[in-house]
């Protein structure tokens, strides 16, 4: 399918050679006037897929109390930044805002701070939030939040960053490429070995030839600023996301449209591409930058902890007419063969702070109780 940024990323290539998959997923889905985010909503059933924000409210309620709970944990600042990256249409944040009024003190020393590149997007959270009764603020990138003590949220964020491919080759690991050939977008190797290879989880190495491994250094990169914030001015993070516990070899770059699989190559900029986060490698490079570290659990086990049953159930009492409409969303969201299992869980936190709520069952790792830093 010809699209306009089809045409540019073909010229780039025609003049500079095969792009790495990296920079055709940033350009894909950020160019400036193209990028996949940047020109509309692709949320909901109108849209090419469903969040768990959309699917229903009491997701954004339960992650609403549980920065709650880690502001109280954490001495109840008297400011204090909630901060999402990605906020999608603004519906986790509204719901969240929506969920903690009965915490008392927190509304008060709360301001939203919204990480949001998408001109279409920041219009659609501007309306989601106008009536709410804190100050919001929109910022083009983590580094740009004021400073002070934080309580940072990230729903299906870390999944739409960058990656670097890689293949096993006979003679070691070369980076996967894409090029232009017979009129098409194609995969093809980069003729040496790769210095980045050194990266790759351990897990790979015993990879077969023709096997295909993957970075996300953008994310590696967010942990570590993450927690140098969390470190120097107190807070918490939680990171919600489709993905792996454990690092392996594999292939995950997928794309999506119209709420169907379409091939990744095939129209740049006109379908969402993501891959499945490593958490081994997230919750692994959080450790090594001194934070403590909870898990990842799986988003069905966080739900229950934080109390979704509980919550359909007087939602249900409260609109009996919409109670099959409440138990299936609740179904959807933990279930295992829904995202119950799939989607999971990390919380990234200061050592000497308690255990966030829904990790009570995971011991802390990281610099709180592990010298080296791995997440285990």
């Amino acid at each position: 399918m010809t699209t306009p940024l089809a045409d540019l990323l073909r010229r780039r290539i025609a003049q500079q050679g095969p792009m790495t998959v990296a920079a055709f997923m940033a350009e894909a889905l950020g160019h400036p006037r193209h990028g996949y985010y940047m020109r509309r909503d692709p949320f909901g059933t109108a849209g090419d897929f469903v969040t768990a924000p959309e699917i229903s409210q009491m997701f954004g309620e339960l992650l609403g109390l549980w920065c709650a709970e880690r502001w109280l944990a954490i001495g109840r600042p008297a400011k204090v930044a909630l901060v999402e990256l990605g906020p999608g249409r603004g519906t986790l944040m509204n719901d969240a805002l929506r969920a903690v009024r009965g915490v008392p003190g927190f509304l008060a020393a709360v301001s939203v701070h919204l990480v949001e590149t998408s001109p279409a997007l920041r219009a659609a959270q501007r309306a989601t939030l106008a009536a709410a009764e804190v100050p919001v603020a929109w910022h083009d990138g983590f580094d740009r939040v004021p400073p002070g003590p934080m309580l940072l949220l990230a729903n299906e964020f870390l999944d739409a960053l960058p990656i670097r491919q890689f293949v096993r080759m006979p003679a070691g690991w070369h980076e996967r490429m894409i090029g232009w050939h017979d009129e098409a977008f194609q995969f093809t190797v980069a003729p040496g070995r790769s210095p980045l290879a050194g990266a790759l989880s351990p897990a790979a190495s015993g990879a077969p030839v023709g096997a295909i491994a993957e970075l996300c250094p953008p994310a590696i990169a967010l942990a570590g600023s993450v927690v140098a914030r969390i470190r120097a001015e107190g807070g918490a993070a939680l990171f919600v996301d489709y993905g792996h516990a454990r690092s392996a070899a594999g292939d995950t770059l997928q794309a999506v449209r119209n709420h169907r699989p379409v091939p990744v190559l095939e129209a740049p900029g006109e379908a969402d591409i993501t891959a499945h986060v490593d958490f081994e490698a997230v919750a692994r490079a959080a450790g090594e930058a001194g934070a403590a570290v909870c898990g990842p659990v799986e988003q069905g086990a966080l739900l229950r902890d934080l109390g979704i049953e509980t919550r359909a159930a007087a939602l249900t009492r409260a609109a009996p007419d919409k109670a099959e409409q409440i138990e299936a969303a609740c179904r959807r969201l933990i279930a295992p063969a829904e995202m119950g299992t799939l989607f999971k869980a990390l919380a990234i936190f200061a050592p000497g702070q308690t255990t966030p709520a829904g990790f009570e069952t995971t011991a802390p790792t990281g610099a709180e109780t592990s010298q080296g830093g791995e997440a285990r």
